[in-house]
């Protein structure tokens, strides 16, 4: 894990970043170096690996925790930190030399542990993919096909990169274990390191027979078809994590995973904030002097309100559990419904003698704002 660059690094940030600077950050980089706009770029590939593998920690609250404490050692389960931080605990000294064994190589003169296998099994790379939903689709929940192409374990080896009717030989300058040990004698005592088998580059085989179909790597690039389960609550940025959906895994390893990214599209009525709604409708100044009966859109019906005579423009009335679902729990936000006065500007001349009529009529002790302004010029002034 030494080789890792800090998380909050990766992605731009100071440690005790908060959940929302993560997933802003993430969104920008992950837009910045996605294959799909990078193609062929080798240093972007792996720039993007790298934001994704630091937002996966970065964005669960109990691996951030971990990470924050101990750093990357305590949420690798093979190290002092996460294996002490966990259920498990360790086994005593033994374990302890394994831990600096596969650090630094072995401590052959003092009878240590064996170094980590390095043609061990591993898990496959993760993918993200970016998805646009509907509005409707973030709040009430849907189901999505979508086609990826990516790495798929070859059908011709079943992934094992050999040609069909062989097999991989166990390589003869490492013996099969994929390492190189070499003694050094000092005052200290006899210390042993260990590297990767040139020969075999470390995976303890040689495939004298490459399957033709994959070219000896075990997988092929092709196009899959993936259903994508997206639960009711989600918003722009919320990320739906697919297991078994990445890269094939390596030395017999599980598959790595997909990640669908998601992003949702503006409504033409509705703001989203959290969990509420937003929406503004405009009324006419009769409505809101004598008040009246008017229809409110919801994301699932039309309801009736009935706005009071003497409402001002700008006033809030909250419908209660007209919001969107919580992706936690079955509790619903509430719909927030702000009045805006609307002006005619179309008049003809019996309209305008109406209006004018009625402002006659309308003397300025009815308005308890404007009289109230008035009386404080006179103060003012005298």
């Amino acid at each position: 894990m030494a080789d890792k660059r800090d998380y909050y690094e990766v992605l731009g940030l100071q440690k005790g970043a908060t959940d929302d600077e993560i997933k802003k950050a993430f969104r920008k980089l992950a837009m910045k170096y996605h294959p799909d706009k990078n193609p062929g770029d080798k240093e972007a590939e792996e720039k993007f690996k790298e934001i994704n593998e630091a937002y996966a920690v970065l964005s669960d609250p109990e691996q951030k925790s971990k990470y924050d404490r101990f750093g990357h050692a305590g949420i690798d389960p093979n190290s002092f930190a996460g294996g002490f931080g966990g259920a498990g605990g360790f086994g005593g000294f033994e374990d302890i030399f394994d831990m600096f064994g596969s650090a630094f190589g072995g401590f052959g003169g003092f009878g240590g542990g064996q170094a980590r296998r390095s043609n061990g099994p591993r898990k496959g790379n993760d993918i993200q993919k970016s998805l646009t939903i509907d509005f409707k689709e973030a709040a009430f929940g849907t189901k999505k096909h979508i086609r990826l192409t990516k790495y798929v374990k070859c059908k011709n080896c079943n992934g094992t990169g050999a040609a069909p009717g062989t097999t991989k030989k166990p390589c003869s300058k490492c013996g099969g274990t994929g390492e190189i040990r070499t003694q050094q004698r000092t005052p200290l005592g006899t210390f042993q390191s260990v590297s990767p088998c040139p020969d075999c580059n470390g995976t303890g085989e040689v495939n004298e027979t490459p399957c033709p179909e994959c070219g000896g790597t075990g997988r092929v690039r092709d196009t899959v078809n993936i259903t994508v389960n997206i639960p009711a609550g989600v918003d722009t940025d919320s990320v739906i994590p697919i297991k078994g959906q990445g890269e094939p895994g390596i030395n017999g390893g599980p598959d790595g995973d997909l990640y669908i990214v998601l992003n949702v599209r503006p409504h033409k009525l509705f703001e989203r904030r959290g969990q509420d709604l937003w929406l503004e409708i405009p009324i006419s100044f009769n409505q809101a002097a004598l008040g009246d009966e008017i229809v409110v859109p919801t994301l699932e019906e039309k309801v009736s309100y009935k706005v009071p005579a003497g409402t001002q423009p700008g006033t809030v009335f909250r419908l209660k559990g007209k919001g969107i679902k919580s992706l936690r729990s079955n509790r619903k936000g509430d719909l927030y419904v702000k009045v805006s006065l609307e002006v005619p500007t179309k008049l003809n001349k019996k309209q305008r003698k109406a209006i004018e009529d009625m402002g006659n009529a309308v003397t300025d002790d009815c308005y308890a704002k404007k009289s109230g302004f008035l009386d404080s010029i006179k103060e003012f002034f005298s």
